[in-house]
């Protein structure tokens, strides 16, 4: 008997689907290797959206949009230089201290940990620190991290002159963008670039509100604490707050290390207050905050978060 005969299927792709084929994967690669021009192309309509307002009160109240854009551009370079010079020299006097001081207070330390049986090894290994090793390590870190700050400041400075012009070149890049997009779809495309400004307006006016509450408690809690330097380190931990994931560290750290000079029992009592605080912050005030400013759902806006963050990490 003749055995079962076999079926050839055999798949066959026009010379369109191959085209679209490869355009789609080109325009992936280009997407994935362009993504740092497109976070600055974000980060500076993100900008637009939040200082576009105070430019348009400015100009209703006549003043014109070149000189508004200039007033509200050097206000905020005034505000960050304010910001900076507050808080960079009191930090690196701060640090410099700790540096000083760091022999009596790991000595300090020691000391309170040899007096018991389960603290005891702890002890012996701080006192038996190697510094050449940790400074090796730490040079290879140091330099990986100095590199990536340099690069996010020239994107950060990237962001705000792009910013800066297409505020100024706002009516041509208008216009290019209606020229472009059919005719049908000028009033749909006029509701979303409102419904964006509104979006955008609301997060950063959220954002703000954080890092401001952020700011206010950890400068009651350094005060009431008798913590030298407080204004200064609760303005940079407020700064700091906006930095999902290593905000929190360079919110706590410095605060932390500033009450080391004040016993372990104020030390331990800033690291869980603050805690405390950034735990409410993300679960609560976040939520409510942000929930308010962009008129969604408490619930809505913490799903959001975790999953954006579970995506992408910082960028989601």
């Amino acid at each position: 008997m003749p055995g079962p005969r076999t079926r050839v299927v055999r798949f066959e792709l026009s010379p369109a689907t191959l085209i679209t084929v490869v355009l789609v994967a080109a325009g992936l690669w280009a997407t994935i290797r362009l993504l740092p021009v497109l976070l600055v192309l974000v980060m500076a309509l993100v900008i637009v959206g939040t200082l576009n307002p105070a430019v348009v009160w400015l100009e209703a109240h006549r003043v014109q949009r070149g000189l508004s854009i200039a007033i509200v551009f050097t206000s905020l370079l005034a505000v960050a230089l304010c910001l900076l010079t507050l808080t960079l020299p009191q930090l690196l006097a701060q640090v410099t201290s700790l540096v000083e001081q760091e022999p009596a207070l790991r000595a300090s330390l020691v000391a309170r940990l040899e007096g018991s049986h389960l603290t005891a090894p702890l002890a012996n290994a701080l006192r038996n620190i190697n510094y050449d090793v940790l400074m090796k390590s730490s040079a290879t870190l140091a330099l990986d991290l100095s590199t990536r700050l340099v690069r996010t400041i020239a994107y950060s400075l990237g962001a705000i002159f792009l910013a800066l012009y297409m505020m100024i070149d706002r009516d041509r890049l208008r216009g290019g963008l209606f020229a472009i997009v059919p005719r049908s779809h000028h009033i749909r495309l006029s509701r979303v670039m409102m419904n964006l400004e509104t979006i955008v307006g609301g997060y950063v006016r959220g954002q703000l509100l954080t890092c401001a509450f952020m700011a206010a408690f950890m400068f009651v809690l350094l005060t009431a604490c008798g913590i030298p330097n407080a204004l200064a380190i609760s303005v940079f931990g407020g700064i700091a707050d906006v930095l999902p994931y290593i905000g929190i560290f360079l919110t706590i750290g410095p605060a932390f290390v500033a009450a080391l000079s004040r016993g372990p029992t104020v030390t331990i009592v800033v690291l869980l207050l603050m805690l405390a605080y950034e735990e409410f912050e993300s679960r609560v005030l976040v939520p409510v905050v942000y929930g308010r400013a962009l008129r969604l759902p408490s619930s809505v806006v913490l799903f959001s978060l975790i999953t954006g963050a579970t995506l992408m990490g910082i960028v989601g």
